[in-house]
């Protein structure tokens, strides 16, 4: 039956960038064949007629706004794209790759006080995440200028144009080569499993199957780490 014919059909939005091959090694454990997103040629969609799937490949960023008008059913993104964008759709579960932590860093001179409290002083943050950086000093009541920037972050202290980044880590590798240091860890991040509002409805029986299966290879995958 033809995806056009066939309600149960799911589309899948993957995210490019680093979290694209972990998601094609969970599909791997689910018995899916993605061997066209193995060969990461240039077509954005392909099939899994066997399966009744059809996969796009986003920009990260575009990803939860496929899922949200339901171009997509359902979307593995990063929790920061997820966070920053605030879009109407379910985030129901965390899929526990793609792990790294948003943080505040800033120059070793920086004192503590200069960021912990105002003093009359208006910091200025430089960050690819506004939305959460403000959320953050909100939260602790400080005043900032948030400088917003799409790359190279790690730059903006050293050419004076912020005191303080608000950033992903990994390894923190990039921080300490820009001579940053971590003052403090905002929240922790991984790749997560976003859901259509609608498409939870219509679909709901196909979704939940699926959804199960990936719920039981991360129990297993936890069990035999807890071994180790």
């Amino acid at each position: 039956m033809s995806k056009g014919n066939n309600i149960n059909y799911l589309v899948i939005a993957l995210s490019n960038g680093k979290l694209f091959n972990p998601s094609l090694k969970l599909f791997k454990k689910l018995g899916i064949d993605l061997k066209s997103g193995e060969e990461k040629n240039r077509k954005l969609t392909f099939f899994n007629p066997e399966k009744e799937i059809e996969f796009i490949i986003t920009r990260p960023k575009d990803n939860p706004t496929y899922v949200e008008y339901g171009a997509a059913d359902i979307g593995i993104v990063g929790e920061d794209v997820l966070l920053e964008e605030n879009k109407d759709v379910y985030k129901l579960l965390d899929l526990k790759f793609g792990k790294c932590k948003m943080v505040l860093a800033a120059p070793a001179e920086i004192k503590q006080e200069k960021y912990d409290q105002n003093h009359g002083y208006r910091l200025k943050v430089a960050t690819k995440y506004p939305v959460i950086a403000g959320n953050y000093f909100k939260e602790k009541g400080i005043y900032v200028e948030l400088i917003k920037l799409y790359g190279s972050v790690e730059l903006a202290p050293q050419v004076g144009l912020a005191d303080v980044i608000v950033d992903i880590v990994s390894t923190g590798r990039t921080l300490k080569d820009n001579k940053l240091v971590i003052r403090e860890e905002i929240m922790p991040l991984s790749a997560q499993f976003i859901v259509n509002r609608i498409s939870y409805k219509t679909k709901h029986q196909r979704i939940n199957e699926f959804l199960k299966k990936i719920e039981q290879i991360i129990a297993l995958e936890s069990a035999e780490l807890e071994e180790d």
